[in-house]
């Protein structure tokens, strides 16, 4: 059985021999880390480590040589390695290749300095990221002007298919959730209003919220979900399959093929989108405040003729083709960001997603903003 690891140092002048021997192994790896520590080289301007005694040695062994090394070359010593056995040769030469001394610095980073670090890089990724998108959306914009130059570019038969995806099947979940959120809103509403005996001025505010806020954002939120993510995930798979170089093979653009039947069906298919959800979304408000307050339709709905006007409505629908231009174009550039793996394409669908709801919610606060300064 080979004997624990070991070092002594012998003095030679300016020079200082280091001798290891022993066992030099993860088992020992606690006790040999004390002693490399412990090593000292006084006045030695040189250090010659002599492994010529080492009966054993695994990469736990060598990292700690290497280690020891890096920490004296960082104090202005010069070391160097001798009597290296032939069989602890490659292993040596394997923890040098990748990196030796210095991929075993042990050198932790404050932790406000990590935190700055992770900061900028954060926001230097944001920024590119911004440039990257701002960039795509120059493309798709010359691409739709040339396309309108020459009609016979477009593809009808691509158009309506996405119409049908993007927004006839999407009108059973858009409806029943926007129904749901106005019955939740009703009650809500009803039930604090009652306190100050207001509740009569809970149609007003279903009304409003539905038209100018709630509805169409809901509506965006589900839309990047369904369909900015599957935008992502179909372009995504043919650039896994290649599909999208055989298109550049033969000549055709994939921003025109793929991208434009897109965005243009889903700035046609969310406006009539957020047009349903409004509807059920002050249905869904009507049955519930017919509920609870006891009031009769026909009082609801003179109730909501007297509280709402066209501007509330039009509010509404001028914010839905801009939300559907930022999911459909966010949709796309992620999905041709898809590297040739499946985990891209799930990843890149996920990015896809939250930063369409990101955007969108942004550009709500932005129109809010500008609808006050208006007036409207």
């Amino acid at each position: 059985m080979a004997a624990e690891g070991w070092m002594r140092t012998e003095s030679g002048g300016s020079a200082l021999t280091v001798l290891a021997g022993g066992t030099w192994t993860v088992a020992g790896s606690a006790s040999l880390n004390e002693i490399v520590d412990s090593l000292k080289p006084g006045a030695a301007r040189r250090v010659v480590f002599d492994l010529s005694q080492i009966e054993r040695l695994d990469s736990a062994g060598a990292w700690l040589l290497f280690k020891t090394a890096a920490r004296l070359r960082d104090e202005g010593i010069e070391t160097d390695f001798s009597g290296v056995a032939d069989r602890h040769r490659p292993l040596l030469q394997i923890v040098e290749d990748r990196g030796g001394a210095e991929a075993v610095r042990d050198d932790r980073p404050n932790a406000l300095i990590a935190l700055l670090d992770r900061t900028g890089r954060g926001a230097v990724g944001a920024a590119t990221k911004g440039l990257e998108l701002l960039n795509f959306v120059g493309m798709v914009t010359v691409v739709f002007l040339r396309a309108l130059t020459s009609p016979g570019r477009f593809r009808p038969k691509a158009l309506v298919t996405q119409i049908e995806q993007t927004g006839l099947n999407a009108l059973p979940i858009v409806g029943l959730l926007s129904f749901l959120v106005g019955v939740v809103l009703a009650y809500l509403m009803s039930d604090q209003l009652r306190q100050f005996g207001a509740e009569v001025f809970t149609v007003n505010l279903v009304g409003l919220s539905m038209l100018r806020e709630v509805a169409v954002l809901i509506t965006a939120i589900m839309i990047a979900g369904r369909s900015g993510s599957a935008f992502t995930a179909q372009i995504g798979t043919m650039k896994v399959n290649e599909e999208i170089d055989a298109m550049g093979t033969l000549g055709l653009d994939p921003v025109e093929v793929l991208v434009l039947p897109r965005i243009i069906a889903l700035m046609i298919t969310l406006p009539v989108l957020t047009f349903f959800a409004d509807i059920m979304g002050v249905l869904g408000g009507g049955v519930m405040t017919v509920l609870a307050l006891d009031l009769t339709p026909t009082q609801f709905v003179t109730a909501l003729k007297n509280a709402i006007e066209l501007n509330d409505f039009l509010v509404g629908m001028v914010k839905a083709p801009v939300h559907a231009y930022i999911i459909a174009v966010v949709g796309c550039y992620e999905g041709l960001k898809v590297q040739r793996t499946a985990e891209s394409v799930g990843r890149q669908t996920t990015t896809s997603v939250v930063e369409s709801i990101f955007l969108v919610i942004v550009a709500t606060a932005l129109f809010s903003i500008l609808f006050s300064a208006l007036g409207i």
